[in-house]
C-alpha cells in the first residue's frame, strides 16, 4: 500500500483529488454497458469535479506562494520517492485541469459512446489517465517517480491519440510518435543517471545547489534538452507532432497541444533550476532553437491544405516563441539582469498558459468544423461561417488570438517577450557581445512570426468560412450541440479577459516566475512595473469601441433591399466556386518565396495547344526534415547494419550464449 509520511495540506490534498478523479474517469465507461452512453456522462462528470478540484488546489497554492514536498512510502519501487506542489508545478497544472475538464464535456458531444461503443469507452479511460498522469509529472520531485508517470504519460497519449486505430494514417503517426517518445525517454534516463551521481539520490537537487561550470551539469543540461524537446516539439525532433495531432480525435489534439508538449517545456525550466553560475550559451542555445522552430514552424503551417497538420505546425511555432523567453531568462540569469529574467520567464510562461487557450480552442473549433464537413481538407469546404456561426466566432476569436493580435491574450505574452528582447539588447554588454546580437536578431524574427501567423489564419479562416462551399455535400453541415459549443465558449472567453485585462493574472504568474528564477523571490513585484499592463487594458477597451463604433456607423450607412445594376464588361452574373481561392494560390507567394526551406512539390497541367484540355494543379509541402533528412539516414542506417541480422538466427541457446558473453564482458570491465 502506498501512502504519504505527512499528511498533505489542504491546497495539496485538492491536487490529489483531481488526480484520483482523473483516473477514476474512464471506468464508468468501460463498466456500463458499450452503447450506453451514461458511462460517458459520468465519466465528464468525474473529469469535471477533478479538474475544479485541481485547479482550485492549484490556485491556493499560487496564491499563497508556497512550497509542499512529502516522502512516500510503500509501494514496490516507488517507496521513499518524493511528490510535492511548489507555484512553479502549481501554474502548469492550471491550463492541465482547465483543458481536461473542457475537453471531456466536448467528447460528449464528439465522440459519443451511443455512436463508438468499441472505441469511445477505451478514449474515455486513457484520457482520464493521461490527465493524472500529467500531473503527476508536474508534481515529481524525484528521478524513479517522474519517468514512470512520463512513461504512463507516452503510453496513454498513444492509446488516445490511435483510438481509430483501422485508419493507415493512424498507424504510421502511432508508430513515429511511439518511436519519437522513447528517443526522449532513453535521453531522460541518461540525464537522471547523471543526475543521481551528483546528489547520491533520485531526488531532485534544490534551487541553485549545482553548480553549471562543471563538465557534468553541461552533460546534464544537453542530455535534459534533448529528452525534453522531442516532448516539446522543438525543432529539429519535432517529427513526430504534425501527424500524431492530425490523427488523434480533436479533443485529444487539443489535449495534446496545449498542455503534452509543455511537459517537456516545464522539464527544461525546471532542471534550470538546479544550477547557479549558468552560461551564456546556455541561454543562448535556446535562443536560437525557439526562433528556429517559431519562424519554420509558421512556414511549415503556411503550406498545409489539412486544418488539424496546418494547427500543429503552429504548435511548433508557439513552443519556439515560449523556449525564446526561457532563453531569454537563462540570458537574464547568466548575466545577472533581473528584469531580463522576469520578464523573459514571465512571457514565457504567460505565453504558456496563453497558448493553451487559444489553440485547445483552434482544436476544438477544428473539430467541430470536421464534424459538420466531414473532411479535414481545407479545400473541400467553404462558406461555413453561414452554417456554423457560433463556431466561427469562436474559431475567429482563437485566430486573432494565436496571431498576437490585440486585444486578446496572445498579445500580452508576447508584448512581455518583446520588452526583454529590446530590454535585453540595450542592458546586456561587456563580453556579451553574441548573445545581444541574438537577442536584436530575435525581434525581427518574432515580428515575422507574427505576420506570417496572420497571413496562414487569413488563408484557413477565408477558405474555411468565408466564400462558397467548395463541394455538395450529402447532408446539410449544422453547428455543433450545446456540449460542444459551451467549452469554445469558455476558451474564447478566457482569451478575451486575459487580453482586455492582464494584470489579473500577473498574481499568479509572480510566483510561478520565481519558482522558475532562484533568487529572484524579492524582485517579483517589479513584473508590472516593467511592463505598462494598465495601458493594455486602456488601449484594448478603446479598439473595442472604435471597431464597434465602425460596424454601427457602416451597417447605418448600408443601403436597404436590393440594389441592382448593370453587369460590368466581360464580368459574371454570380460567383462559383471555381473563382475563389484555394490554400494552394493563396499561399503560393509566401511559399515559393521560402521554397529554400519547405521545399514545395507541384503537380501542375501540361496545357498544350490552343484548345487545352480541361487539367488542374496542386501543390504539396511535405515534411522536409522527416522525409528528406531522417528518413534518408535510417535508410542508409538500415542497410550498412544489415550484415548483422545474420545474428537474429531464431535460436535460443545462442541468444542464451549472447547475454552469457555480454555479462562476462561487463563484469571484466567493471571497476
Amino acid at each position: 500500500m502506498i501512502f504519504l509520511r505527512e499528511s498533505l495540506s489542504p491546497a495539496a490534498l485538492l491536487v490529489v483529488v483531481g488526480m484520483l478523479l482523473s483516473t477514476c474517469s474512464g471506468f464508468p465507461a468501460l463498466l456500463y454497458p458499450r452503447r450506453d452512453g451514461r458511462g460517458q456522462k459520468v465519466a465528464t462528470l468525474f473529469m469535471i469535479v477533478g479538474s475544479v478540484a485541481g485547479c482550485a488546489g492549484a490556485l491556493m497554492i499560487l496564491l499563497a506562494g508556497s512550497s509542499q514536498r512529502y516522502v512516500i512510502d510503500g509501494g514496490f519501487f516507488l517507496g521513499g520517492s518524493e511528490w510535492g506542489v511548489d507555484p512553479l508545478s502549481a501554474f502548469f497544472l492550471i491550463p492541465l485541469f482547465l483543458m481536461a475538464g473542457c475537453c471531456s464535456l466536448y467528447a460528449v458531444g464528439y465522440f459519443p459512446q451511443a455512436k463508438h461503443p468499441s472505441s469511445a469507452p477505451r478514449l474515455t479511460f486513457f484520457l482520464g489517465l493521461l490527465v493524472a498522469s500529467v500531473a503527476l509529472v508536474f508534481t515529481a520531485r524525484d528521478g524513479i517517480l517522474f519517468l514512470v508517470a512520463w512513461e504512463i504519460m507516452a503510453l496513454a497519449s498513444f492509446f488516445a491519440m490511435t483510438t481509430e486505430d483501422q485508419k493507415k494514417e493512424v498507424q504510421e503517426a502511432g508508430l513515429l510518435f511511439l518511436v519519437a517518445a522513447h528517443m526522449g525517454t532513453l535521453f531522460l534516463f541518461a540525464h537522471f543517471s547523471l543526475l543521481k551521481g551528483e546528489g547520491a539520490t533520485f531526488a531532485f537537487p534544490g534551487p541553485a545547489t549545482l553548480d553549471a561550470g562543471t563538465l557534468s551539469a553541461t552533460a546534464l543540461f544537453l542530455t535534459a534538452l534533448a529528452g525534453f524537446s522531442f516532448k516539446a516539439g522543438i525543432m529539429p525532433l519535432h517529427i513526430w507532432l504534425p501527424s500524431a495531432h492530425a490523427a488523434a480525435p480533436s479533443h485529444v489534439s487539443a489535449l495534446m497541444s496545449g498542455v503534452i508538449i509543455k511537459t517537456g517545456i516545464y522539464g527544461m525550466v525546471r532542471v534550470t533550476t538546479f544550477f547557479y553560475h549558468l552560461p551564456n550559451w546556455w541561454g543562448m542555445m535556446l535562443l536560437t532553437l525557439g526562433i528556429v522552430s517559431a519562424v519554420v514552424g509558421v512556414l511549415f503551417a503556411l503550406g498545409q491544405h489539412d486544418l488539424k497538420r496546418l494547427l500543429a505546425y503552429h504548435s511548433i511555432e508557439n513552443i519556439g516563441i515560449i523556449v525564446m523567453g526561457v532563453g531569454l531568462a537563462l540570458l537574464g540569469r547568466s548575466s545577472g539582469n533581473i528584469p531580463l529574467q522576469l520578464l523573459g520567464m514571465g512571457g514565457a510562461l504567460l505565453h504558456l498558459l496563453n497558448h493553451a487557450i487559444f489553440k485547445g480552442l483552434l482544436f476544438l473549433g477544428a473539430g467541430s468544423v470536421i464534424h459538420a464537413a466531414g473532411s479535414r481538407e481545407i479545400d473541400l469546404m467553404g462558406g461555413l461561417a453561414k452554417r456554423l456561426p457560433f463556431t466561427a466566432t469562436f474559431f475567429l476569436v482563437g485566430a486573432a488570438a494565436i496571431c498576437g493580435l490585440p486585444p486578446l491574450n496572445g498579445f500580452v505574452s508576447e508584448y512581455l517577450i518583446y520588452m526583454g528582447l529590446f530590454r535585453g539588447v540595450i542592458e546586456v554588454g561587456g563580453g556579451a557581445t553574441a548573445a545581444v546580437s541574438l537577442m536584436a536578431s530575435a525581434v525581427p524574427a518574432l515580428a515575422l512570426v507574427g505576420a506570417l501567423a496572420l497571413a496562414c489564419f487569413v488563408k484557413a479562416y477565408g477558405i474555411v468560412f468565408l466564400g462558397l462551399p467548395r463541394r455538395e455535400s450529402v447532408t446539410q453541415p449544422h453547428e455543433a450541440g450545446l456540449v460542444m459549443l459551451l467549452p469554445m465558449g469558455l476558451l474564447a472567453l478566457l482569451c478575451i479577459l486575459l487580453g482586455l485585462f492582464p494584470q489579473g493574472v500577473v498574481r499568479l504568474l509572480g510566483p510561478a516566475v520565481a519558482g522558475g528564477l532562484p533568487g529572484s523571490s524579492q524582485a517579483v513585484a517589479e513584473l508590472t512595473l516593467l511592463a505598462p499592463l494598465g495601458w493594455i487594458t486602456v488601449m484594448g477597451l478603446v479598439l473595442l469601441l472604435l471597431v464597434a463604433f465602425i460596424s454601427i456607423f457602416s451597417l447605418r450607412r448600408r443601403p436597404g433591399g436590393v440594389v441592382t445594376a448593370v453587369t460590368w464588361d466581360c464580368g459574371y452574373l454570380h460567383s462559383t466556386p471555381r473563382m475563389q481561392y484555394t490554400a494552394s494560390s493563396f499561399a503560393a507567394l509566401l511559399v515559393d518565396l521560402f521554397g529554400g526551406i519547405l521545399r514545395p512539390r507541384r503537380h501542375g497541367p501540361k496545357v498544350t495547344g490552343p484548345f487545352p484540355a480541361p487539367s488542374s494543379y496542386s501543390s504539396h509541402v511535405p515534411e522536409a526534415v522527416l522525409e528528406l533528412i531522417y528518413l534518408p539516414i535510417l535508410k542508409w542506417g538500415n542497410e550498412l547494419l544489415m550484415p548483422l541480422r545474420k545474428l537474429q538466427h531464431g535460436r535460443i541457446p545462442l541468444y542464451i550464449l549472447y547475454i552469457f558473453v555480454t555479462v562476462i564482458v561487463l563484469l571484466a570491465l567493471a571497476p
